[in-house]
């Protein structure tokens, strides 16, 4: 399994899906990055030589950013957003769809599983003892006659 940036990527697809593995690059620029390497896209990536994978990569900081580096500009991103109180970065603090999406019957994926709020009834109320009177009471209003 060729290893790229970090990332093991799959040996038995083609290297120019192979590449999609890595966070940060798509399609494009895996075509992009192969094209630069000059490296047929539709080799595969078990069929690279080692003078490959190393033009591989050295062309892939040419083009774009990956992997950490993506990550932390993102999280940056939403950070900025809270802490300047915008709309998006209060839905994100809320851990609620950012985009518009409606809330009322979907959204599961960023809300978690549905949380069910009810009453507790009967056999709660009958356990609880009952309160007990404050003693201080009875002199206070007298105390105002």
């Amino acid at each position: 399994m060729p290893r790229i940036m970090g990332v093991d990527i799959p040996k038995e697809k083609k290297i120019h899906v192979s590449l999609c593995y890595i966070y940060g690059i798509g399609p494009t620029m895996a075509q992009r990055i192969l094209t630069l390497a000059g490296i047929e896209p539709n080799r595969r990536a078990k069929d690279l030589k080692e003078e490959e994978i190393y033009k591989i990569t050295d062309a892939i900081p040419k083009v774009c950013s990956v992997e950490g580096d993506v990550r932390r500009d993102i999280a940056q991103n939403v950070k900025r957003l809270i802490q300047i109180g915008c709309y998006r970065g209060q839905r994100h603090k809320k851990n609620l769809p950012v985009r518009g999406q409606r809330t009322h019957t979907n959204a599961r994926t960023r809300k978690g599983p549905r949380q069910t709020v009810g009453v507790a009834r009967g056999a709660s109320k009958a356990a609880a003892p009952a309160p007990k009177a404050p003693a201080a009471a009875a002199p206070k209003a007298e105390a105002k006659k």
